[in-house]
């Protein structure tokens, strides 16, 4: 346990989503991530599981043109210590598991580095928040569903959560309501990567977001 708590990012937290993108390359992340920018969408995660070199090789590009934009990019898929470590040095500024290891929340937390790890339980949201996480993340969201948010948050309300994976923007306000600080969206507002698409899809969910706000 630890009484570091890195804060949520202002990207995450003010627009209330995180995209999540696999299998980019240098070459497209730019222009997927000026397609979230202008749809309202302030927070990247790059997934590593791509092989993890490509994704870091990616993850660093995306950081660099993000440089003086309100984009704050970040690292998915992050299993291991070793693996948060090169992702930081790729240039992430925030970190994202499917799993809860309290340990690799901790190395994150006492460096200044938000992390939110993977959980589906009370049990294991519960140690992740108090291994230090920023927030945790509710995968996958799907399963889960609204009304897990709305029911944990009972004896809970401190512990913010980022409900993930097969959430839309059908879904996205229901989450929202239920008592969600943020949520993931990946393949739904990704899509093929084309930017003008992801701008309106962006564009779409923000202002769901809002409105359930």
């Amino acid at each position: 346990m630890t009484d570091v708590r890195p804060p949520i990012p202002a990207g995450i937290r003010e627009a209330g989503v995180l995209a999540v993108a696999r299998n980019l390359t240098a070459d497209t992340v730019r222009a997927v991530a000026d397609g979230l920018l202008r749809g309202g969408v302030r927070a990247l995660e790059i997934t590593l599981n791509d092989p993890e070199q490509r994704a870091l090789e990616t993850l660093a590009a995306a950081a660099r043109h993000a440089k003086g934009t309100d984009l704050d990019i970040g690292a998915g898929t992050v299993l291991t210590i070793d693996a948060a470590q090169r992702a930081i040095d790729a240039g992430a500024t925030f970190l994202v598991s499917p799993h809860a290891d309290a340990g690799l929340v901790e190395w994150a937390a006492s460096r200044g580095i938000p992390c939110f790890p993977g959980a589906l339980t009370p049990t294991e949201i519960l140690t992740a928040w108090r291994a230090g996480a920023a927030a945790v993340k509710v995968f996958p969201a799907s399963v889960a569903g609204p009304a897990f948010v709305r029911e944990f948050r009972g004896p809970f309300p401190h512990i913010p959560l980022l409900p993930t994976g097969g959430v839309t923007a059908d879904t996205a306000p229901d989450f929202i309501r239920a008592g969600a600080i943020a949520v993931g969206l990946g393949s739904w507002l990704i899509g093929d990567g084309n930017p003008l698409g992801i701008t309106k899809r962006a564009t779409t969910v923000v202002g769901a977001i809002s409105t359930a706000r």
